[in-house]
C-alpha cells in the first residue's frame, strides 16, 4: 500500500469488522456469517470516462467512487469496503492525488465504506480503477436475469443529466446558472442509489435490477437478454437540465437519455400487480417518484413506443468503453 494513502485523511472510525486496514501489506476483514459478499470493480481513464483539464481532482474521485458503488447498489447490496488502484498522469502532484482521495473517502464514509488500501503508480494517463466489496442478505440480492415476461420497467429518477453535463465541459452554451450547475454535478458528482438498491431488494415483487451507466437503451436491453425477454420502452424520463443542454445544443434531448450513461439510476424490472403499491411506498419513503418506462416482452429485441401507439425498433445504443465512443 502506498504511502501517501498512509498519509491520506480517514475522518471517523472504519466499520467493525475491518480487522486490518491501511497500513500493513494487505486489508482484513470478517464478512458476515449471515450475508452473501459481492464485489465489484469499475475502471475511469482521464479523456475517456473524465476530464482533469476541467474537474477538480475531488470531483474526479467523487465520480470515480460513484460509479463502483452504483454497482453495488444494483445487486441491492450494502458497501463495506473498497481498494484504489490510481495511475497517476504526469501533470498530477501530491496535493491533486490527496484531493482526489478526498473526494472518494467523503463519498465512500457517507455510505459506510472504508477504503481500506491500494496502490499508486506514475501512469501516462490518469485513471482509477476501484474494488468495492458488498454485502447483502442471499434473499435480497437482486440481479439482472430474473425477469419476466410481463414485468414492468421502472427508474428511480430521469435521466441524460450527466450527458448534458459533457457538453456542458466541451461546448460554451447560452444557459442559465442554475441549470449549468445542475448538468455539471451531475456528471461530477453524481450519487449512487445505494439505499433505493438496498430498499427495492427487499421486496419479492423486484425480479431484476441493474444501473443506468451506459445509456437507457443500452441497459434495458442488457437486462431483458439476461431475463430471456424483449423490452418495450414506453416513456423516457429526462432530467430538466438534460432538457435545458440539449435545446441549447441544438441536440436531442432523448438522445441524451437513451445513450448518454452515467445518470447510475437504478433500472427494475417489477410484477405488473405490485408496482402501483411499491411506487407509492417508494415516494413516501424517498421523497420522490419510481419512474415507469416500459415494459418486458417474450418476444426478444428492443423497441420504442411512438407517440401514435406504433413501436418501432431501437437499436441497444450507448457509452462504448472500449471506443470511448457513443454508439
Amino acid at each position: 500500500m502506498c504511502a501517501i494513502l498512509e498519509e491520506a485523511p480517514a475522518e471517523g472510525p472504519a466499520p467493525r469488522r475491518i480487522r486490518l486496514g491501511i497500513g500493513d501489506d494487505a486489508a482484513a476483514w470478517r464478512p458476515s456469517r449471515s450475508h452473501l459478499s459481492v464485489i465489484g470493480s469499475d475502471a475511469l481513464v482521464d479523456g475517456v470516462h473524465f476530464r482533469s483539464d476541467a474537474m477538480e481532482a475531488r470531483a474526479i474521485g467523487h465520480r470515480a467512487m460513484a460509479a463502483n458503488l452504483s454497482d453495488i447498489a444494483a445487486m441491492g447490496a450494502c458497501p463495506v469496503l473498497a481498494t484504489v488502484a490510481l495511475g497517476v498522469g504526469p501533470a498530477a502532484g501530491e496535493d491533486w492525488i490527496l484531493d482526489c482521495y478526498r473526494g472518494m473517502h467523503a463519498l465512500a464514509r457517507r455510505y459506510g465504506t472504508a477504503i481500506v488500501g491500494g496502490d499508486i503508480v506514475r501512469s501516462p494517463a490518469t485513471l482509477l480503477s476501484i474494488t468495492v466489496v458488498g454485502e447483502v442478505a442471499p434473499s435480497h440480492l437482486c440481479t439482472r436475469d430474473g425477469g419476466k415476461p410481463g414485468d414492468l420497467l421502472v427508474v428511480t429518477g430521469p435521466l441524460g443529466a450527466s450527458r448534458a453535463g459533457l457538453e456542458v465541459m466541451r461546448r460554451s452554451l447560452d444557459l442559465d446558472d442554475t441549470t449549468r450547475a445542475a448538468a455539471l454535478r451531475a456528471f461530477a458528482e453524481p450519487e449512487p442509489r445505494i439505499a433505493e438498491g438496498r430498499w427495492l431488494g427487499r421486496s419479492v415483487s423486484l425480479h431484476a435490477m441493474l444501473d443506468c451507466s451506459d445509456g437507457l437503451a443500452l441497459d434495458v436491453s442488457r437486462l431483458a437478454r439476461a431475463s430471456g425477454c424483449g423490452a418495450t420502452l414506453l416513456d423516457i424520463p429526462i432530467a430538466a437540465a438534460a432538457t435545458a443542454v440539449a435545446l441549447a445544443a441544438g441536440d436531442d434531448a432523448h438522445r441524451y437519455a437513451l445513450e448518454g450513461g452515467e445518470d447510475f439510476e437504478l433500472i427494475a424490472a417489477i410484477a405488473p400487480r405490485a408496482l402501483e403499491h411499491l411506487a407509492e411506498r417508494f415516494e413516501r419513503h424517498f421523497g420522490r417518484p419510481l419512474i415507469p418506462i416500459g415494459r418486458l416482452d417474450p418476444e426478444p429485441g428492443l423497441r420504442l413506443m411512438d407517440t401514435d401507439g406504433s413501436a418501432r425498433d431501437l437499436a441497444p445504443s450507448g457509452w462504448d468503453h472500449l471506443s470511448g465512443e457513443w454508439r
